[in-house]
């Protein structure tokens, strides 16, 4: 269930703000250059419009505490009150934003319907490591609850072969329309069938799922508790696990209880945080909603084009040149317990805002590219800011207000596997 495309964990020792100020120098000046190494050979014609040439822009003035008081004052009764009451958020025109707030009920399909039977069954499977062909590999493996349900790694894949992609958490996956960095499934269905077949991840045959599980008095009685009068098959295995994934959702975070009408559940900083997030910092043009997320697909400058990992993103997918480079937008809920971030997971929540801040990595065409379709061409939401190192530290603050309660999830008692049956020649 990881985001590798079919066929080391880190700890920061230094403080978010330090790492602010160190990188924001560097980043402005990586967004104005174009490595030799991202250059590549196109495949087709037709074009997605290019980005405005990138202007650096200096930070603003830093305000002083008396200030920063005052305006915190003011937000919390403006943010205090109906959201429908809140300023308008900057967006692009065009952007058909919708406002962050709670979480709604989970919607389970009818073809799909939840039973606590069923769950637990879910549940089971999802941590079965017995599933795999190797024998060492459950869906948990790569979204572990004490990792935000995703695994702390780089990348999942550590040893695969290139492009592998960072694990995205299942967390809230429930309310996502389309799933995996390039959206290539488009439910949660199809996101376990291809998880548990895909031969880079758990690699497992669907036949000797089937015996394997029909060889456990546990399993099959879960299982005809889940699905009467149906058989085990691999279909009720990927609805089991699929019902079970969308149990798994947040909702009791800092600022979900600040907008249920707690004012002090969130400190003058993520305030600040609150209202850059929704204006000045420009955030809502893809992270909107209760997710967090516009669930689309956008070009940040990361797709590593022309190298020998580069990775296409949604192209893959589409097959449409405009697609090329562009990933899907992921959600912001629980970004500070599920670092590394972005698809490469090569980033820090710090390094992440002061890329943004930057207006992130702008790659130029050079002539023999011009007619080159394939070119990844970065969203044009994305632009210098000028944020300084407070209006940084306000926003991490913020996205600090987004983190789920941590709590120890231990894994079920699983059911016993009987042998399988051994005919001797005689």
């Amino acid at each position: 269930m990881n985001d590798r495309r079919p066929s080391s964990r880190t700890s920061p020792r230094t403080s978010p703000t330090s790492r602010l100020r160190f990188t924001s120098v560097v980043l402005l000046v990586i967004a104005a250059i174009t490595p030799v190494a991202l250059l590549g050979s196109g495949l087709r014609t037709g074009f997605a419009e290019e980005p405005a040439p990138v202007v650096s822009k200096p930070p603003r003035p830093l305000r002083a505490t008396a200030e920063r008081v005052t305006a915190a004052k003011r937000l919390r009764k403006v943010y205090g009150g109906d959201s429908a009451a809140w300023p308008a958020p900057d967006v692009d025109a065009g952007v058909a934003w919708r406002e962050i707030g709670l979480l709604p009920e989970v919607k389970h399909p009818e073809s799909n319907p939840v039973s606590t039977a069923k769950v637990t069954l879910g549940r089971m499977l999802f941590y079965d490591v017995r599933l795999s062909a190797s024998g060492k590999m459950a869906c948990v493996s790569c979204h572990e609850p004490s990792l935000g349900w995703a695994d702390g790694r780089v990348i999942s894949q550590p040893l695969g072969k290139p492009p592998s992609r960072n694990t995205p958490t299942i967390r809230n996956a429930a309310f996502q329309s389309v799933l995996f960095w390039d959206g290539r499934a488009v439910s949660l269905e199809q996101q376990v069938d291809e998880a548990l077949t895909n031969p880079t991840e758990m690699a497992a045959s669907r036949d000797q799922v089937v015996g394997l599980l029909g060889r456990s008095p546990g399993y099959r009685e879960l299982f005809a508790e889940s699905f009467p009068g149906r058989p085990i098959g691999f279909a009720e295995v990927v609805d089991a696990v699929a019902c079970f994934e969308r149990t798994i959702v947040g909702g009791r975070s800092r600022f979900d209880t600040f907008l249920q009408g707690d004012a002090g559940a969130v400190s003058d900083a993520e305030l600040l945080g609150l209202d850059l997030f929704r204006r000045e910092a420009r955030c809502m043009n893809c992270h909107h909603g209760s997710t967090f997320s516009d669930g689309r697909f956008h070009g940040l400058g990361l797709s590593r084009y022309g190298r020998s990992n580069e990775d296409h993103g949604r192209f893959a997918v589409t097959g449409d040149a405009q697609d090329s480079g562009r990933f899907r937008t992921p959600t912001l809920r629980d970004v500070t317990r599920t670092t590394p971030l972005t698809h490469t997971g090569q980033f820090s929540l710090a390094g992440v805002l002061n890329m943004y801040n930057a207006g992130m990595v702008t790659l130029k065409r050079h002539d023999y590219q011009q007619k080159n379709a394939m070119f990844p061409v970065k969203s044009p939401h994305l632009k210098p800011l000028g944020l300084n190192r407070q209006d940084l530290a306000d926003l991490a603050a913020f996205l600090g207000t987004l983190e789920e309660p941590q709590h120890l999830v231990p894994p079920p008692p699983l059911p016993e596997i009987e042998d399988a049956a051994v005919t001797v020649a005689r």
